[in-house]
């Protein structure tokens, strides 16, 4: 992922329990290429458990970063806090068996925790992005036809359908 800011030195780390920290800035979003991020800052607070077998990695996210408003186009800081659970297990490849679990290389020396980090934050970008100014808007947009229902109540059918209709019996 670039410098190394977000490596994790697990081999000389001792069995038991550590906490790491870590910052993220808008330095660090420019290291993904087509980041949906580009600005932000925060802390990222890594509890680390290792045991002989596996490493337990609990994110504890928070910061802001910069969104567009759906609406406006206006941009807007929006807080991000996450807690997220990682479990790394030594085995004799690299694969990630799924979103919280990968297996690594009993002789890895360092784990690059960064683009786990990118992901918790992108993860918590919301679907619908709202300026804070229209949080409080109660408008819900209601799409529908030119044609209303008694209108096409009232429309008369085709007569194949009426044929068709009669095969299904």
């Amino acid at each position: 992922m670039g410098k190394g800011v977000f490596d994790i030195d697990i081999f000389k780390l001792a069995n038991g329990k550590h906490s790491l920290e870590f910052d993220f800035d808008s330095a660090f979003f420019s290291l993904f290429e087509d980041s949906v991020i580009e600005n932000g800052k925060g802390t990222v607070k890594v509890d680390l458990d290792r045991t002989p077998s596996l490493i337990t990695l609990n994110f504890h996210l928070e910061g802001e970063i910069e969104l567009v408003c759906d609406r406006s186009l206006d941009t807007y800081m929006y807080p991000v806090r996450e807690n997220k659970e990682l479990r790394i297990k030594y085995g004799d490849h690299w694969e990630e068996l799924s979103e919280e679990l990968l297996l690594i290389p009993t002789n890895t020396q360092k784990i690059d925790v960064g683009q786990f980090v990118y992901e918790y934050i992108s993860l918590a970008i919301p679907m619908k992005k709202l300026h804070p100014r229209f949080q409080d808007d109660d408008e819900d947009f209601i799409f529908s036809s030119s044609e209303t229902e008694e209108e096409s109540s009232e429309s008369p059918i085709d007569p194949i359908w009426n044929e068709l209709k009669k095969i299904k019996k």
